[in-house]
């Protein structure tokens, strides 16, 4: 059968689609007596590396003043004696004053890479820096958890392409923008008549049809649970605003998805930063709010897990363009309404000891990776992991 370049790269588009702490850590411990529905997981990726000293900020640190005269932030909102958070993100204060937000400080892992395309490929497959994986740690998950699910629609990924992230070896997220447009271009009797007949003995072509014909045969479900609950919830009309709107709609819907991601950027920062950094603050600090709104309206919020991440933090000190260049660790943040400890998880980043003018990791991603995956997930993270030194009790 001989496919046009026009008719292949129409067929590509589709596919693409559906491609894609010791005891101090106490403190995201989730109520699980709580639960009456599966627990599940949001994962909000700030892409571009986020710089983490003007996220949360050391209010108190001379050093921080000292190394950041132009962009250093003066006006945070108050947390603690220690710590205040950009004033750009005012909902996430209320969440942290109503015991509905932890952060966790000064994560990473060893021999940091600072390109973005390999340390984000680092945090996706949850591999170590000299180790190169083409599975990602919610796709091994996927693996694991849905390897006869009768809808493999265990993880979705609102965006157009699919995150290493969320690719397994034998199970793959779907990814799409809106599920009404899934199903649309899934329809097309074209794309149902290659996925159908054609046949390849080629193991790379043979794989992006079988990738097609998967994606046309659930984009249906999908496309169906996501009106069943559809919210009619006030949300921003920002593109984040919209993602979040389609995740609730789904979390409300009876569908078997677990686990839902998506992103944000870019935090590449490197030149006006402030300015950069807080409109992104806004659009999220927005979103995140009509979500959580959402979510306690149905009483939902108990049963999700909203994390943060970006694939690393910024340099201590600005740089000559009133921006930061690419650093090395950062915080996490962990928003549910069934945390039993709040707040600061752990020390705020030590300034006075750096690398070469980058901070120091103290915790390592891959095991709060374990410990959503084991204690909120319920999957056995050793066997998707390999991670045999310990969890946190956050969850």
């Amino acid at each position: 059968m001989y496919i046009k370049r026009r008719e292949f790269l129409k067929m590509g588009s589709l596919v693409s689609a559906s491609m894609m702490l010791p005891n101090f850590l106490k403190a995201l411990e989730i109520d699980n007596s709580l639960q009456n529905r599966p627990n599940i997981l949001v994962v909000l990726q700030f892409t571009g590396g986020n710089d983490g000293l003007n996220t949360i900020i050391p209010t108190r640190n001379d050093i921080y003043f000292r190394e950041r005269s132009q962009i250093g932030i003066k006006n945070s909102l108050r947390l603690n004696d220690e710590a205040g958070i950009n004033p750009n993100l005012g909902f996430f204060k209320k969440l942290y004053e109503q015991g509905e937000l932890a952060v966790l400080n000064n994560v990473g892992y060893p021999n940091p890479d600072k390109s973005h395309f390999r340390s984000m490929d680092i945090w996706h497959s949850a591999s170590r820096s000299d180790e190169y994986l083409e599975t990602g740690w919610l796709g091994r998950y996927l693996d694991e958890a849905c390897y006869d699910c009768p809808h493999p629609t265990q993880a979705l990924e609102v965006d157009d392409m699919l995150s290493l992230a969320l690719k397994g070896k034998n199970n793959k997220a779907f990814a799409f923008k809106e599920p009404r447009k899934l199903y649309q271009l899934s329809q097309e009797n074209y794309l149902k008549t290659l996925a159908q007949q054609h046949d390849h003995e080629e193991e790379t072509v043979s794989y992006l049809y079988s990738t097609l014909g998967s994606t046309i045969n659930n984009a249906d479900y999908i496309f169906d649970k996501s009106k069943t609950k559809a919210t009619a919830d006030s949300y921003p009309n920002s593109g984040l605003g919209k993602e979040f709107k389609t995740i609730s709609s789904l979390i409300k819907s009876d569908i078997n998805t677990r686990v839902y991601y998506l992103s944000i950027g870019s935090f590449d920062t490197h030149v006006n930063q402030n300015d950069r950094q807080g409109k992104l603050f806004q659009e999220i600090n927005e979103a995140v709010k009509a979500f959580v709104a959402d979510l306690k309206k149905h009483d939902l919020f108990k049963n999700v897990l909203l994390m943060t991440f970006s694939e690393f933090g910024r340099r201590v000190a600005q740089n000559a363009s009133n921006g930061t260049d690419h650093g090395t660790a950062n915080q996490l943040f962990f928003i549910s309404g069934g945390l039993k400890k709040q707040g600061m998880l752990n020390a705020l980043p030590d300034l006075r000891n750096l690398h070469e003018g980058d901070l120091i990791y103290t915790e390592d991603f891959r095991k709060v990776y374990a410990t959503v995956l084991k204690n909120w997930l319920q999957a056995d993270s050793n066997k998707i992991l390999g991670w045999k030194n310990g969890l946190y009790d956050f969850v």
